[in-house]
């Protein structure tokens, strides 16, 4: 039977939507997928290689404009201009560099594997942020930063993949703190702070039966440290996930160097000296050395 449809007010079958990007699924058939993905202003993502050598991916800017890097090439992806993926090796870091909306055809089916989990844990992180304002912004930052040294470490595509939720996800355990300790003021009591403590094993809970399970060990130690000081089961040296010691660098920064209920931020030099005072202690020498070299050659510090 032949069939043909026509939309125009909200044509989609499903949508993801975060607060920085949405997605959604406007047409499917056997293995490809037909997307319209909307994405705000100086937002990232990632193109991961795909599990089959036979994926090709089809993505056309209706507005805006992207950007990536390829080989120390800069490039510019413009409106009405398009790009195919097929047979792709390695990860491609892009940015917004406008609100921008992507036409993208997919031909394997991609959508409803991530869509209703993945949008389950934003609604939790959501809820997390309306607790504790400094979270989403957060999040962000450390997701950016956190795969810009992986990639310096050309570290596996999975492992990136890997980084990429648990660095939007690392803090979703906070969900279980009573918003009293999340920003209080002064100084939290034992009690408080065993609330605290708890966010990483919580955030694991909350991952474990996932589609992006692997993701929830590394939410559980990204508050280890390398001489076992951490928590929650004071992990030390090899113990520690690689992702894990990366959020760990990138997640102290960011707390340093924001406003908090308790302490105005403290300037990016100040925060790094102190990342370099307790590297081969608490954190990986060589992820903050790279670290350190990222915020130079954004003349940060």
């Amino acid at each position: 039977m032949n069939e043909i449809i026509f939309s125009k007010d909200d044509p989609y079958i499903e949508k993801i939507s975060k607060k920085s990007q949405e997605v959604s699924l406007v047409a499917t058939g056997d293995e490809t997928e037909v997307m319209i993905h909307k994405i705000q202003a100086d937002t990232k993502f990632i193109l991961f290689p795909g599990e089959s050598e036979s994926l090709m991916e089809f993505f056309y800017v209706v507005d805006g404009m992207l950007s990536t890097t390829i080989n120390s090439k800069h490039i510019f992806v413009n409106e009405n201009e398009y790009f195919n993926v097929k047979g792709l090796k390695e990860s491609i870091y892009f940015k917004a560099e406008a609100n921008t909306t992507l036409l993208c055809v997919s031909s394997q089916l991609q959508f409803h594997y991530l869509s209703n989990e993945i949008s389950e844990l934003n609604v939790i992180v959501e809820k997390v942020s309306e607790k504790d304002m400094y979270t989403q912004e957060h999040n962000l930052r450390l997701q950016d930063y956190s795969i810009r040294i992986a990639k310096e470490l050309k570290l596996h595509n999975k492992t990136l993949y890997n980084l990429l939720y648990a660095s939007l996800f690392h803090d979703i355990g906070k969900i279980n703190v009573p918003i009293e300790v999340l920003n209080k003021p002064g100084r939290l009591t034992k009690e408080e702070f065993d609330y605290i403590k708890k966010h990483p094993e919580d955030g694991y809970d909350l991952m474990k039966n996932s589609c992006i399970q692997e993701v929830g060990e590394i939410i559980r130690q990204h508050h280890e440290r390398l001489d076992g000081s951490g928590y929650p089961h004071g992990l030390k040296e090899d113990e520690i996930c690689i992702e894990a010691k990366i959020i760990a660098v990138v997640d102290t920064y960011d707390a340093m160097t924001s406003d908090r209920p308790y302490r105005k931020a403290l300037s990016p030099i100040i925060a790094m000296d102190e990342l370099k005072r307790l590297k081969g202690i608490h954190y990986d020498e060589k992820i903050v050395d790279i670290f350190e070299q990222i915020l130079m050659k954004e003349e940060k510090i």
